[in-house]
């Protein structure tokens, strides 16, 4: 009656291992250590890179304990913070400013243990410092620039088709264009159709032959987005300069960012970095090392440049390639800047099916980039970004042919290259403007006293249960004080599979899940000793209360859970990351409640074939009424 089959226990023992691997790691405690992360979107993380951590390591004296090489940079751990500073200071020395050294903390956890996935969770903003924003993305004006864009594009669409139009204005959040007669008007619509597909026209019979554009819906929503990625991307840019070891950059609802910088506490220094701008520069090549024949460069100005005499009205760049760095000699004319730059998105090229990266400028920018790139076919053309007043030659691409306001940038090799140069095309300045609503700067101090005070209370709220079930319910008490503790052994092992954040209110909700998942035992337990009241046998006592019982934990753990999707759905922040911990402590204590201490009760009852009592307290029983004597 109270047996379970053996793949129910083997089930139990499997869940119980891979648990207990999951959580060990959280309980190794972190090592001060510092990661190297490159600031330039041309410096890569390599082998390469590593040998010279390393070698400036031993040059100076500094024995790490280990140093390892993952997508976020290279990372070497120290044995205690003094060493750890020190390292610092060494390493931004002598790399450079190519690259960032943040001071980070790394587990401890052995290193088998993080190759089967095993890791730690991570410290949220108020456990370990550091300042939090929220920001306001201003979407009207991505809209407006949107807008102001199309203006320019249609004069240049109907310019380049020389159809003849009497002006074009923006009105309100439409554009206006005007005819002299209706073929005039037909072929306009005609033509802006083709090359602006975003629009929605609406023609006018009127006296001026007026069409009306406004952006389609579909175009309002990728503009925003578009507009709130790009922001993103630039943040997250920008941040590196902070030298933060694992900065939070993430969308929060339809229109905010919300940014957590873990370790910094300079709030003034955060907010200029994160309100920098950036621009980006096109310019022509006037001479390069890899010309083969020297057809479209005079040779000698390379030559006379890297000797130092740079000839006049040019600069000397270089740019990054996978073999070094390649000198170029560019004009200090710049054809256009990233204020003419409207779009860039990655894709592929329709003839030879090779990533390209596909580039949108505004009308201006198109009449000057067909004017420069008519007269320099077979010529290079370099994209710079200038950030902090250092510029960079992202790219160099070969001119193919007369280019307009739509052109690509070919010569990569993998999507990931042309997606990653299309976000910093973008990346060179914020799309739209952000205002701070809200910030917090969280001490290193009070996220250490967060950490105890939290973690004391679940302790101490952990042992207060134990002492009054094991006190209440004798051995089937502490057979719940058993299912309870391994209840939080799946919750943390759960937390540390998703690489969930701890947070404060994220204790909270463990805390609160203990206490929740000793109700479902409460419930069992009380029905048990109902079912030994009314004189059952022990064996169907035990098998009764939990059949009994599953239905009233059942229904309770649904409205429970109901009610943290809803915290979930429509809160944000603390409040949603309290709601995923208390939704996942009820997943686990349902199990643990239930199916893994009737596993206890049926070993240690199951097998016996006559069971005179359980041990589950003091079993109360109404006295039995006498009869009435007749007189």
């Amino acid at each position: 009656m109270n047996r379970y089959p053996l793949w129910k226990y083997l089930l139990i023992a499997i869940l119980l291992a891979i648990g207990f691997f999951y959580t060990v790691p959280n309980f190794f405690g972190e090592s001060p250590a510092v990661q190297v992360s490159p600031l330039k979107p041309t410096a890569k993380i390599d082998p390469a890179l590593l040998g010279r951590v390393e070698q400036a390591l031993s040059k100076g004296g500094f024995k790490s304990e280990g140093l390892m090489q993952d997508q976020s940079g290279i990372k070497a751990r120290f044995g205690d913070t003094e060493t750890q500073l020190k390292a610092k200071e060494l390493l931004q020395a002598e790399l450079g400013k190519e690259y960032g050294v943040a001071l980070n903390l790394l587990s401890r956890s052995p290193q088998w243990l993080a190759s089967i996935g095993a890791l730690p969770m991570y410290l949220g903003l108020d456990l370990r410092g550091g300042v939090h924003f929220l920001l306001q993305v201003d979407m009207k004006a991505a809209v407006d620039k949107k807008i102001d864009t199309t203006v320019g594009d249609i004069r240049g669409t109907l310019r380049d088709k020389k159809i003849q139009y009497s002006g074009v204005t923006r009105e309100k959040d439409s554009v206006v264009v005007r005819f002299r007669d209706k073929d005039t008007q037909t072929k306009g619509v005609a033509e802006i159709e083709k090359a602006l597909p975003d629009l929605d026209l609406r023609a006018q019979d009127d006296a001026d032959f007026r069409v009306v554009a406004r952006l389609k819906l579909e175009a309002v929503n990728r503009t925003q987005d578009s507009a709130l990625q790009q922001n993103i991307t630039t943040l997250r840019n920008r941040v590196n300069e902070l030298g933060v070891a694992e900065p939070i950059i993430q969308q929060q609802g339809a229109d905010r960012v919300v940014v957590q910088l873990p370790g910094v506490q300079d709030t003034a220094r955060a907010k200029d970095i994160l309100g920098r701008t950036a621009t980006l520069e096109v310019r022509m090549v006037e001479a390069h090392a890899s010309d083969p024949a020297g057809r479209n460069y005079d040779p000698q100005k390379l030559d006379q440049a890297v000797k130092g005499q740079v000839p006049f009205g040019t600069e000397l760049h270089y740019a990054q390639r996978e073999g070094g760095k390649e000198a170029l000699l560019l004009s200090k004319q710049i054809v256009i800047t990233g204020e003419r730059l409207t779009d860039a998105s990655p894709g592929f090229d329709s003839t030879s099916n090779t990533p390209v990266v596909n580039v949108t400028v505004d009308g201006q920018g198109a009449r000057v980039i067909q004017q420069v790139t008519r007269e320099g076919v077979k010529r290079r053309m370099a994209i710079m970004l200038i950030d902090r007043g250092v510029p960079e030659v992202l790219t160099a691409p070969v001119i193919q042919s007369e280019l307009g306001a739509r052109f690509q940038i070919s010569g990569f090799k993998t999507t990931t290259e042309t997606k990653d140069l299309s976000l910093l095309l973008r990346a060179g300045a914020l799309a739209a403007p952000m205002t701070i609503i809200e910030e917090r700067t969280v001490g290193p101090s009070l996220g250490k006293e967060n950490i105890e005070i939290g973690f004391k209370s679940m302790w101490y709220g952990f042992a207060a249960i134990a002492v009054f079930m094991i006190a209440y319910y004798m051995l089937f008490g502490a057979f719940s004080v058993i299912a309870l503790g391994c209840n939080l052994l799946f919750l943390i092992a759960l937390l540390s599979m998703l690489q969930a954040t701890l947070t404060l209110p994220g204790i909270a909700a463990i805390a609160l899940a203990l206490g929740m998942a000793i109700d479902a035992n409460v419930l069992i337990n009380e029905r048990v000793r109902e079912e030994l009241r009314n004189g059952n046998t022990p064996q169907a006592a035990i098998y009764a209360g939990y059949d009994r019982a599953w239905g009233t934990i059942l229904d309770s753990n649904v409205t429970t859970l109901i009610a943290g999707i809803a915290l979930f759905a429509f809160g944000s922040g603390p409040v949603k990351g309290f709601a995923v911990v208390h939704c996942l402590g009820i997943l686990t204590s349902m199990f643990s409640a239930v199916m893994l201490s009737r596993a206890l009760v049926n070993l240690w009852y199951g097998s016996r074939r006559k069971l005179d009592g359980v041990s589950i307290g003091q079993v109360w029983k109404p006295p039995e009424a006498t009869p009435a004597k007749s007189s």
